[in-house]
């Protein structure tokens, strides 16, 4: 099992290392500066910081394998907006949502996820950064609104391990997009999804659907589970079409979604209630999974506060390990559980942290 994880939070990442079975709380990198995603990459060991710091901006860092030193690497940047675009988005970058690496075959490529809704791709390690123009200039994006924000952001980035210039991206507010060709044309793929939030004459418009997170199974890479915010959908033919699942236990409303990184029918999620409350759903924590491809589901509950909580899980808060039993999950309020057994029993990491944006596996 994994034996070092990374929580992004308000105040810093928070280093987590097991030690007799259990995570413990670790070293502190960036003490007291904002998170908003950390990477750690499976192919050369090198792990990634984006730091959003308000009015000095978004940085980036890098920690290379075997080192405890950071160095600071180019932050993706926005080119400077010609002077007759109609754009009514500001060209700069605002948070850096999202951050995957390229395939195996593919060392040194990364791929960036911002507000307001970049892709950004690198293929020397963040040494330098470029804007994927294809996808910021398709006619579409005039229709992408915010979904938690001000603006559209860029949360999910799903690379196939089969072919790495396959990549799917998750977009609030603005759908499903497709590359096969690693970036240079795009297709929208969100068909089958609902904007119950849109107008009626709207509600299956792929470019403004609000897919608040997308994973794919790697083990079966044609199977990718979407918690969105009308419900919970599935891919069995890598995008191009999505089922809903409609009898989700508690709630089909939440942020978070975690695959199985071999199984295809098994996959995790933090059910909340919808919209203006966005708490648990009785104020009683709880994990649910589906094993079946989302015929059936279980609600997880051992270990979990069950009484006066109100911590919400974020779209990056879910995160299972390599093996598909090791889980992590953090919240808003500072709280972080961890389960060795898939789910079925929580142990408390800590309910004192700063606000948790993210939780990784390194």
């Amino acid at each position: 099992m994994s034996e070092r994880a990374f929580l992004s939070t308000r105040k810093g990442l928070f280093e987590l290392q097991r030690a007799q079975g259990r995570w413990e709380v670790g070293p502190i990198h960036f003490l007291g500066e904002p998170v908003s995603i950390a990477l750690a990459d499976p192919r050369d060991g090198s792990l990634y910081a984006a730091l959003n710091l308000g009015h000095f901006g978004v940085k980036l860092h890098r920690r290379d394998a075997g080192s405890d030193s950071w160095t600071e690497i180019a932050a993706p940047a926005y080119p400077l907006k010609p002077e007759d675009s109609s754009d009514t988005v500001e060209w700069k970058n605002r948070l850096i949502w999202s951050l995957e690496p390229g395939g195996a075959d593919q060392p040194g490529v990364l791929w960036a996820g911002t507000l307001p809704g970049g892709l950004f791709k690198s293929t020397d390690r963040g040494a330098s950064w470029n804007l994927v123009q294809a996808l910021w200039d398709i006619p579409q994006r005039k229709e992408w609104f915010g979904g938690g924000y001000d603006v559209p952001g860029i949360h999910s980035i799903c690379v196939d391990p089969r072919n790495s210039d396959h990549v799917l991206v998750g977009v609030s507010c603005g759908g499903v997009w497709r590359t096969e060709d690693g970036g240079a044309s795009w297709r929208v793929s969100a068909t089958g999804m609902r904007a119950d939030y849109m107008p009626p004459e709207l509600n299956e418009n792929e470019a403004v659907q609000d897919p608040h997170r997308i994973v794919r199974c790697a083990g079966n890479p044609d199977v990718l589970w979407c918690q969105h915010h009308n419900g919970i959908w599935r891919s069995e033919n890598n995008g191009v079409n999505w089922q809903e699942i409609t009898d989700a236990a508690l709630s089909n409303f939440g942020f978070a979604v975690a695959a199985h990184p071999r199984d295809g029918g098994t996959a995790w999620f933090a059910p909340a209630i919808a919209d203006q409350r966005r708490i648990p759903v009785g104020a009683s924590l709880a994990v649910t999974r589906s094993s079946d491809g989302g015929k059936t589901f279980t609600a997880l509950r051992a270990g979990l506060p069950q009484e006066h909580c109100y911590d919400l899980v974020y779209r990056h808060g879910l995160a299972v390990d390599a093996e598909g039993l090791g889980l992590l999950m953090a919240s808003t309020s500072g709280g972080a559980w961890s389960s060795a057994d898939g789910g079925n029993n929580w142990h408390t990491i800590s309910t004192t942290l700063p606000p948790i944006y993210a939780a990784c596996f390194g």
